[in-house]
C-alpha cells in the first residue's frame, strides 16, 4: 500500500492508531510465518538431496556384491 508523502510525515510525528498497530503486526507475523515455513521446505528438500547423494554413494554397483563373495570354509571342529 502506497501513502502521501504528507500522511507518512503525520504518521511519523502522531504514531499509529490501535488498528493500524493491529494490522501492521498482523502483517509482520504473516511475514515470519511465510518466510518460517519457506526456510523449513528448504531445508527438508535440501536434506533429502544431500540424503539420496549419500545412500547412492554407499551402495556397491550391481553385480559387485558377487564378485566378491568369498568360498565358505567349514572348520574342522565343527562336524
Amino acid at each position: 500500500m502506497a501513502y502521501t508523502l504528507s500522511y507518512q510525515m503525520y504518521m511519523s510525528e502522531h504514531g499509529l492508531s490501535a488498528a493500524e498497530q493491529r494490522a501492521a503486526d498482523v502483517r509482520a507475523g504473516e511475514a515470519a510465518a511465510a518466510l518460517r515455513d519457506l526456510r523449513l521446505r528448504l531445508g527438508r528438500s535440501i536434506r533429502r538431496r544431500s540424503l539420496a547423494h549419500l545412500t547412492r554413494r554407499a551402495r556397491p554397483a550391481r553385480g559387485a556384491a558377487d564378485a566378491v563373495t568369498a568360498p565358505v570354509q567349514v572348520l574342522s571342529s565343527v562336524r
